[in-house]
């Protein structure tokens, strides 16, 4: 039993990279609606940030927007994986707090559920790195991605 759970995680092994660039685009993806919503009316989502009682709307809404659409091109990318996942957590961990925690657990609430998620893959890419089929490996000789 040992040997064959040895093979499995070799077997496995090779398939880490592909795993890991296929998260990236799916997390980029889920990313993308909610941030073009926010960039096409900046105006409203700082009156969204203020009524949701975030501090400096006005300058958290276009950053936070911007953020998010810079870490979509970077984790597509795969480039400066580390640096945009650290900084993407702590949108999802502002989005958790002020926007999805009262509503409990559940997605079907618009509860906490998928920025935990996104945040949980986010701590994966800042710890991992983005593999070995991203720019970070190419540019930045990121060996351990």
């Amino acid at each position: 039993m040992k040997n064959l759970y040895a093979e499995l995680v070799v077997l496995l092994g090779k398939f880490r990279h592909l795993a890991l660039l296929l998260a990236r685009l799916a997390l980029a993806y889920g990313f993308s609606e909610p941030t073009l919503l926010k960039l096409q009316d900046i105006k409203a989502t700082a009156t969204w940030f203020h009524e949701l009682d975030i501090p400096f709307a006005g300058i958290a809404a276009p950053l936070v927007s911007w953020l998010e659409a810079i870490g979509i091109v970077l984790l597509t990318l795969g480039l400066l994986t580390r640096f945009i996942s650290l900084a993407l957590m702590g949108v999802m961990l502002g989005a958790i707090y002020f926007v999805h925690l009262h509503n409990g657990f559940s997605i079907a609430n618009n509860g906490f559920e998928i920025p935990l998620y996104y945040l949980l893959f986010l701590s994966i890419f800042a710890t991992f790195g983005a593999g070995k089929y991203s720019l970070d490996r190419l540019l930045l000789k990121d060996f351990d991605a």
